[in-house]
């Protein structure tokens, strides 16, 4: 017996329909488009063992022990374009190996779905320092071109690849670009320099020779010195140091000491007059800088996923680089972010987010321009706006900054870091605890464990996100795709499957689910490899990659086969599974 829902939508877009019984968990549910104006939900009985599709031929790897294993015998060649790059073997299923050890460890529902990116700095350049944060779950390596020269960022991304190749990770790439706000020299070739309380300290736009005076700091605006006055309040970093200022001589500004701490090479400065944010001609500096562009060129030729761009004003800018980078590279596949670290990007901020891929909540800078209790509530809006319109967010700096000295957090900190999972960001970002830290391997394990602990609380409490998502979608399939993640979101949770798959050409039916925030994580399976490392940065996504056609009953046969052959899924577990290539939706038990 089989009984059948379905959804005509004529030109006036009316919906006739009827009640479904609810399923037991031994049915299945398949959704096949039969035509652009009919979808049909079909409940039968389970596929039958006898069929005549035949399970393929698995490849079984031997990394299921460990991180440091070849996770595929089929090598990636990282000199294909990222559009053009599939998988040669159409036997083989790639996962990160720090996630299948995690799956076998601790099953579907205990697996983190908030996602950890790391900056890479002198403490975590090497080889066996950047596996180590593999291990301990990044899943996105930050490089910053703020710090370093090109060079050297160059060898770290050959070596995450290299990672990724030889130890079966799926490490994406961000580059994050330098932007053209008031910057602090490079301290001389020092990794930091410590600023004590009452110290005279001299910052200047002149070029010394070397070695430079002590205590002095070079600055990068030619303004500077003209635009701040004495009694003026100069921070450094978003306020981790604080100078007033005594005196002013040419293109020096003597300053004092106020607020003690430890200064990075290329921190950035602002600096306040009677409790307001000063601006003047720093305000017209352009958003991306001439080095931005040779800096975005060396990523484009590099073929980093991610480009984040700095003190982002306007959703010009974001369409200019976005229309630049597809005319320097028709097969890349790159995404921008932008970092919402000042007043315009407030001022502009829906407008920004909805023309970039991401956005990054850098909270360091934004307090530097926004008085400090106005932080937390600018995060969750800036959170909940990226949620509704479908963009990932990273909150970034200062989650775990004590521990750049210290090994273990404040409880203020694990408080923060907790409030940012609650608020269900996509990813929590390590600036200097893992660049120049001396504890990255903590760092990064306080993030996994308090991401772990609290997405665990909010399934136990059953606290389901209620938040309003308005329609994304441009077309009528994109909200035909829409409607059948929001569907399948809520099924899961109604259910209590076990995953959510998802079979996607270009993450955008994967991000769908995302959105959703289901109670359950989402294997999501792409044919591509750029578009695998890309959904490394959203929340609850899994991602693989695996060849795969448009028949959804093989495409079933073949994954179940090849995961339970690694030992990430068993017989009997709930599935639900969806597909952008026939927007169909399928409930049933693995055979």
């Amino acid at each position: 017996m089989s009984q059948s829902l379905h959804f005509f939508t004529p030109s006036n877009l009316t919906f006739s329909k009827q009640s479904l019984p609810k399923p037991s968990c031994n049915r299945r549910f398949p959704v096949t488009t039969l035509s652009p104006k009919l979808i049909s939900i079909k409940a039968s009985t389970s596929a039958d063992p006898n069929s005549s599709t035949t399970p393929p031929q698995v490849l079984i790897s031997d990394n299921g022990t460990g991180a440091g294993e070849i996770l595929s015998s089929t090598p990636q060649d990282y000199d294909t374009p990222p559009s053009q790059s599939f998988l040669s073997d159409s036997s083989s299923i790639d996962v990160d190996a720090a996630t299948e050890v995690e799956l076998k460890e601790n099953g579907f529902r205990s697996t983190r779905r908030t996602k950890l990116v790391c900056t890479i700095g002198p403490a975590t350049c090497g080889f066996e320092e950047l596996q180590a944060l593999a291990v301990g779950g990044m899943n996105v390596a930050r490089i910053n071109m703020c710090h370093g020269t090109r060079e050297w960022h160059k060898r770290v991304i050959e070596r995450v690849r290299r990672l990724n190749e030889e130890k079966g990770f799926a490490v994406a790439i961000m580059m994050d670009t330098e932007g053209s706000e008031i910057h602090m020299g490079d301290l001389g070739g020092a990794s930091s320099a410590k600023a004590e309380d009452g110290e005279i300290w001299t910052f200047s736009v002149r070029a010394f020779d070397l070695p430079r005076p002590e205590r002095t700091i070079n600055v990068n605006y030619d303004g500077f010195a003209e635009d701040v006055k004495v009694g003026d309040e100069l921070l450094v970093d978003g306020g981790m140091v604080r100078f007033e200022v005594i005196e002013k001589i040419g293109p020096d500004v003597k300053c004092r000491c106020t607020d003690p701490g430890l200064m990075l090479p290329r921190a950035n400065l602002t600096f306040w007059r009677d409790g307001s944010l000063v601006r003047e001609r720093n305000a017209m500096l352009p958003t991306i800088s001439s080095k931005d562009w040779l800096d975005i060129d060396f990523g484009i030729a590099e073929g980093v996923d991610f480009i984040a761009i700095s003190f982002v004003k306007s959703a010009e800018v974001i369409n200019h680089l976005k229309s630049y980078i597809a005319a320097r590279s028709r097969d890349s596949d790159i995404a921008v972010i932008a970092k919402i670290e000042s007043i315009d990007s407030l001022r502009n901020l829906e407008e920004i987010i909805q023309a970039s891929d991401g956005a990054m909540v850098a909270r360091g800078d934004l307090g530097a321009q926004i008085p400090l209790e106005q932080v937390p509530s600018a995060q969750q809006k800036i959170v909940q706006i990226c949620r509704q319109l479908n963009k990932p967010v990273i909150v970034a700096s200062q989650l775990l900054e004590s521990m750049i000295e210290y090994p273990t957090p404040t409880r203020a900190e694990v408080a923060d870091v907790s409030e940012a999972v609650r608020q269900r960001a996509d990813a929590l970002m390590l600036s200097g605890e893992s660049a120049m830290g001396q504890y990255p391997d903590k760092a990064l394990a306080v993030l996994r464990s308090v991401s772990v602990r609290i997405e665990k609380w909010w399934r136990e409490e059953k606290r389901y996100e209620a938040m309003e998502l308005p329609a994304v979608g441009s077309s009528f399939s994109d909200s035909i795709s829409e409607e059948i993640c929001s569907s399948a979101a809520k099924m899961a949770n109604n259910l209590g499957v076990d995953a959510l798959f998802v079979y996607t050409k270009t993450g955008h039916m994967a991000s769908l689910l995302s959105r959703c925030r289901p109670d359950c994580p989402i294997f999501a399976f792409t044919s591509t490899k750029s578009v695998r490392r890309r959904l490394n940065l959203q929340w609850g996504l899994i991602p693989f990659r695996v060849s795969f056609s448009d028949d959804m009953e093989s495409n079933l046969n073949k994954t179940f086969s090849l995961l339970k052959a690694r030992g990430m899924i068993k017989s009997g577990d709930l599935v639900i599974a969806v597909s952008d290539m026939l927007q169909s939706i399928q409930v049933m038990n693995v055979p």
